[in-house]
């Protein structure tokens, strides 16, 4: 791992420690000083945190790291770290020396040969993959194969996905199918899966959530519904554990994106005087991206007809049931549902992997 990625200084502000978070490829970044003495660390569950108590972007990081993080000195052996790991239950580790200058750092892949650092979630838990659309984004391919089955390196997309759950301890999976299902079913009849996987058949077009209803009844009480053409980069017991903590009806995984406008923009009254000129100004939102954690009595405020999850969401709203927004960072989320985020999704999902 390479250790500048991840050293940054307590002055700069939430949104930028998230940005070198993304750089960095880890969720967590060390706090240093101007000589990289050890100040803290700061995680992605740390910025979770504070975003959801209203917490600002433009925030100090200096308001939520850790000034008491867990460490290393340069003198420790492999085996010695590896058991500080398992003991504590953190993926990266910073070494130091005699002065407490952060010299070194490892990472669960370093020290365990493996990249898989999270704790297994709880078997009984499935996912759900919506893949009975069309995918009309990405014509002219879904002409002639269905979304799912779009290439990423040498596996399709569905299957990238289906194998992040694996990598946390998801054995099971239901698959909803519709438009060339065939084609889905035929490529999982004809290779070695190390997981169980049923599938769920629409005979009519029923949207982004209306298939959940011809899920089998002894479904557990909580499950994961995803997309069949995006990728989320999260730890899926924690996501599981924020959905529960808090009795959520449903949880939707939100990631936070930042948009900068190329120009000049205007702002004006009426007939055409300048007010004022923004330059090149910047907007922060937080995204659907299409993964959820489902609560089974969801269920029965889902119409038999065709019914997307953004209808759900507002008629949860209207019922005022409880419904999570559960963030991530921006390059946590790879969409390939459109062609010009085809190429740049590729290059994402190999640091996500």
């Amino acid at each position: 791992m390479e250790l500048e990625k991840l050293l940054v200084y307590h002055n700069l502000n939430i949104k930028e420690t998230l940005k070198r978070m993304d750089i960095g490829g880890e969720r967590i970044l060390i706090i240093v000083d101007k000589n990289k003495t050890l100040k803290g660390v700061v995680t992605d569950g740390d910025i979770r945190r504070h975003l959801l108590a209203n917490g600002k972007l433009t925030d100090s990081v200096f308001k939520i790291f850790n000034a008491n993080p867990i460490f290393a000195d340069n003198l420790c052996s492999k085996e010695s770290v590896k058991q500080l790991m398992l003991e504590t239950k953190i993926n990266v580790v910073p070494v130091v020396d005699q002065n407490k200058r952060v010299v070194n750092v490892w990472s669960w892949e370093d020290a365990f040969d493996t990249k898989s650092a999270y704790p297994l979630i709880e078997t009984n838990v499935p996912v759900v993959i919506m893949s009975g659309g069309k995918g009309e984004r990405l014509g002219p391919f879904t002409k002639i194969f269905p979304k799912s089955l779009i290439p990423i390196g040498d596996k399709p997309v569905i299957e990238v996905i289906m194998d992040k759950f694996l990598s946390q301890g998801v054995k099971t999976f239901y698959v909803t199918l519709n438009y060339k299902g065939g084609m889905i079913k035929n490529y999982f009849d004809n290779i070695n899966k190390p997981y169980e996987i049923h599938f769920v058949w629409e005979k009519e077009f029923l949207g982004t959530a209306g298939s959940l209803k011809l899920l089998p009844s002894n479904m557990p009480d909580v499950f994961f519904v995803s997309n069949c053409d995006v990728f989320v980069g999260a730890d899926y017991t924690d996501l599981l554990k924020f959905h529960k903590e808090n009795n959520h009806l449903l949880t939707a995984v939100g990631s936070l994106q930042h948009y900068r406008i190329p120009y000049g923009v205007f702002e004006f009254s009426k007939g055409g005087k300048l007010k004022k000129i923004n330059e090149k100004p910047e907007y922060d939102f937080t995204i659907n991206t299409g993964l959820y954690v489902v609560s089974k009595k969801v269920l029965k405020y889902i119409p038999q007809k065709c019914f997307d999850m953004t209808d759900l969401l507002k008629v949860l709203l209207a019922q005022k049931e409880s419904v999570g927004i559960y963030p991530i960072s921006q390059n946590s989320y790879v969409d390939v549902g459109q062609w010009e985020e085809y190429k740049k999704a590729a290059e994402k999902l190999q640091f996500l992997q």
